[in-house]
């Protein structure tokens, strides 16, 4: 009897945990920061990526709050920039990786793997995804630009 029990007591677990997966998704937060950080891309400092031309750690002692998230800056000049028109040098889709979002969900994004179109940021997941992303860029935006509002209203 016992043994049947634990069966059944098994298979109402399993049950329960298909039925979580089965539930809508839970709304992404606006902005990537992952799990045990509130810092949006990593600690890099958006704006350089169109300053410098490549990512650039930002300063902790040089921030600001935007959305919910931390950013950090190499610079107070870049602060300022930031802060007079943050979707100007914030990362496409919060941050997240932009080839994931073209595919309809969301991953982390790697800061050291990005690319700038069309005066926009856009960040992937890492070498091999940017590889991906990059053999078709005008698709995947157009895929992530329909994706991303349905992504974020979960």
């Amino acid at each position: 009897m016992k043994k049947l029990v634990s069966k059944f007591v098994a298979i109402g677990i399993f049950l329960a945990g298909l039925v979580a997966l089965a539930s809508p998704a839970q709304a992404v937060d606006p902005i990537y920061t992952g799990y045990f950080s509130n810092l949006a891309v990593s600690g890099y400092d958006p704006v350089a990526y169109f300053t410098e031309g490549r990512p650039v750690k930002g300063n902790s002692s040089i921030t600001h709050s935007y959305m919910g998230a931390q950013w950090r800056f190499a610079s107070e000049e870049n602060k300022a920039l930031f802060v007079e028109a943050p979707d100007q040098y914030a990362p496409q889709y919060g941050g997240y990786c932009a080839w994931a979002v073209s595919q309809g969900y969301t991953a982390s994004a790697d800061p050291e793997q990005w690319s700038i179109v069309d005066g926009k940021l856009y960040l992937n997941y890492d070498a091999n995804v940017q590889r991906r992303w990059q053999k078709d860029i005008p698709g995947f935006i157009a895929a992530a630009d329909e994706n991303w509002p349905s992504i974020r209203g979960r």
